[in-house]
């Protein structure tokens, strides 16, 4: 699935999750919507209005840099903010418990999948000609 128009978020997590591929990306991700989160709760506990400034530094810089540098794709929040950022909370929620690389392989294998049927109908479509 390439990056396009979606329409829901359950159409755009497999697009997602493939974009965060790569355990390092997810662990920098996860450093920093954490770092983000202590920033937000921080600012608004001592109301100190700097850690509300820097929360989206803390939070996209360590994300931005995994793109760029371990992933080599853009950030998916650049075309899709929203369900990027509904995506980083579900994706630190799984790796709080600890079931995001498996749902990292459930959806590398259902692409795996869709990819190999077409070969399949291809070769299958010769044989039934013949018939």
């Amino acid at each position: 699935m390439s990056e396009r128009d979606f329409k829901s978020f359950e159409e755009f997590w497999p697009f997602y999750v493939k974009e965060h591929s790569k355990k390092a990306t997810r662990i920098l991700h996860f450093i920093g919507t954490t770092a983000a989160g202590a920033c937000l709760v921080g600012g608004l506990v001592t109301k100190k209005r700097w850690l509300l400034a820097v929360a989206p530094v803390a939070g996209y810089g360590p994300a931005w840099i995994s793109h760029f540098f371990i992933e080599k794709n853009k950030p998916a929040s650049w075309k899709h903010p929203v369900w990027s950022l509904r995506g980083d909370m579900v994706m630190w929620w799984k790796m709080v418990t600890r079931t995001m690389d498996a749902e990292v392989e459930r959806v590398l294998a259902e692409e795996r999948a869709a990819a190999e049927k077409p070969a399949e109908n291809d070769a299958a479509t010769p044989t039934e000609a013949v018939n």
